[in-house]
């Protein structure tokens, strides 16, 4: 009977009603989007960490988030909802509250994705949709990164100026997967200067006019090119790049990422502020 009503009520509105409303809901969403992800980044002891996102329509389904822990060390998150628009801008917000959730209460990266997987699971079998994500907790005391992976793209690490690589891989179903996942975790320790790059894949798949993808192996010069320069000058180095090789070709997936960099400097950890997504 609902249903019924609910048609016939949508029927009833003229094309130039519907359009202007989904235009106006369409920009409320976006507010809310940017309202949650919007602000300055954390800081941290021995390193500097900054993100971006860059939506492939004006909302996205990218989601990067930072959570500072009890013990001084700061957990990473970085996702890639399956779809672009609306839908996957929905399922984002799910995500991003079951992160923040799982983060309060579970030790590292590995039970945060379990925890993620179990509160997310029947709901994204429902819709048919999946998210990848890549979790890692940084402790600056002996620059220790410790991470987990829910079927997301594999961070770069850059050592120096002549070698970027991925880190070791550690496999893991993505979150909406399988039900009652276990999430093995590994580490790196990493040096002063070292930088690791979290990234999803509309970076290294963005097109240019003929249809050929940026790749990775640009991802790598640009991180090689720019090692001595800060957090924020090589996410925009890498943003520059991405423009560059497509030339005008419009985007046609989220475009996210996030930077960490090792340093000496002692910056205590006095406040936490979510991530910032570019128009």
């Amino acid at each position: 009977m609902y249903r019924r009503e609910f048609s016939q009520t949508v029927d009833q509105w003229s094309e130039e009603e519907m359009n202007h409303t989904l235009k106006r809901e369409i920009q409320l969403a976006r507010n809310i989007q940017m309202k949650l992800l919007n602000g300055e980044h954390p800081e941290v002891e021995n390193g500097k960490v900054s993100g971006v996102s860059i939506p492939a329509r004006l909302i996205g389904g990218d989601y990067y988030d930072f959570h500072i822990l009890p013990n001084g060390k700061l957990r990473i998150v970085i996702g890639d909802v399956m779809g672009k628009g609306i839908p996957a801008a929905m399922l984002m917000i799910l995500t991003r509250g079951a992160f923040r959730s799982a983060a309060e209460s579970t030790k590292g990266p590995g039970e945060t994705l379990a925890a993620m997987n179990k509160a997310m699971y029947q709901d994204l079998r429902t819709l048919g949709s999946f998210v990848t994500v890549f979790c890692a907790d940084w402790d600056p005391e002996n620059r220790q990164l410790t991470y987990a992976n829910a079927g997301h793209n594999i961070p770069l690490v850059v050592r120096s100026k002549d070698e970027v690589a991925e880190i070791p891989k550690t496999k893991g179903v993505m979150i909406g997967g399988l039900p009652d996942q276990d999430y093995p975790e590994n580490f790196i320790i990493l040096d002063e200067e070292n930088i690791v790059l979290f990234y999803t894949d509309g970076i290294v798949e963005a097109q240019d006019d003929e249809r050929e993808m940026y790749r990775v192996e640009r991802l790598h010069q640009v991180l090689l090119d720019n090692h001595h320069q800060d957090v924020h000058a090589i996410e925009e180095s890498i943003v520059n790049s991405i423009h560059a090789f497509t030339q005008g070709v419009p985007q046609k997936d989220d475009i996210t990422m996030v930077l960490l960099k090792v340093n000496q400097e002692k910056t205590d950890i006095t406040s936490y502020n979510s991530p910032v997504i570019h128009p």
